[in-house]
């Protein structure tokens, strides 16, 4: 059984996929399921209809701008996990 349960939620989850309506559950303190079939019970429930659920980490200190300079691919940071980001000087 999850501790959490996110439900009807519209998931952007960092895979560069379209963003899909699903559920995200949470177990441990730790993301446990993704996607759009229902893993069933939890402990606690949180509908989210109508909002954005985006599981990952979130990058709160980025230097995206200047990336160019160490990596010459310019790799997304999604191929890391990172599904949020901060956008600024240094975040």
């Amino acid at each position: 059984m999850l501790d959490t349960l996110i439900k009807n939620a519209r998931v952007a989850d960092g895979s560069g996929r379209a963003i899909f309506r699903g559920h995200v559950g949470i177990k441990d303190g730790v993301i446990r399921h993704v996607g759009r079939d229902d893993p069933g019970g939890a402990t606690r429930v949180i509908e989210a209809d109508g909002l954005v659920v985006s599981p990952g980490s979130i990058d709160p200190h980025t230097h995206l701008d200047a990336q160019v300079l160490w990596d010459r691919q310019i790799t997304p940071s999604c191929w890391h996990g990172v599904t949020s980001a901060v956008i600024g000087n240094c975040g």
